[in-house]
């Protein structure tokens, strides 16, 4: 089978994996497609299988919990442009309050239109 069609079957396969609520199956699923991608000595999915290998545990408590750090990521994100924008600030306050404003999803009460 040609590399490319042997790379997109295995990222069709992971996929399956999100499926999982038992927990034994999941690990066993996970295992089984570390193994496939490994034998396929594609670079990239040898070294996604060596780090979900590293990160085991976390990715299988998924499957129990259905919980992700996505929400706290993008909230770093948020964070680490903001602290690229400080050197505009002339004190650390100007920061923090920089990160509350990019973060906290405020609402201001202000007209929309002038008068």
């Amino acid at each position: 089978m040609p590399r490319l069609g042997e790379a997109y079957r295995l990222k069709v396969l992971f996929d399956d994996f999100w499926t999982f609520r038992n927990p034994e199956r999941a690990q066993s699923f996970l295992a089984f497609w570390c193994d496939i991608a490994t034998e396929a000595a594609i670079e990239p999915f040898v070294k996604f299988a060596n780090t979900v290998a590293q990160h085991w545990a976390g990715i299988t408590n998924y499957t129990k919990y259905h919980i992700s750090n996505g929400i706290l990521e993008g909230i770093n994100a948020k964070v680490q442009l903001a602290k690229a924008r400080a050197r505009e600030y002339r004190n650390n306050q100007n920061l923090i309050n920089m990160i509350y404003f990019l973060t906290g999803k405020l609402q201001f009460d202000y007209p929309r239109y002038s008068t």
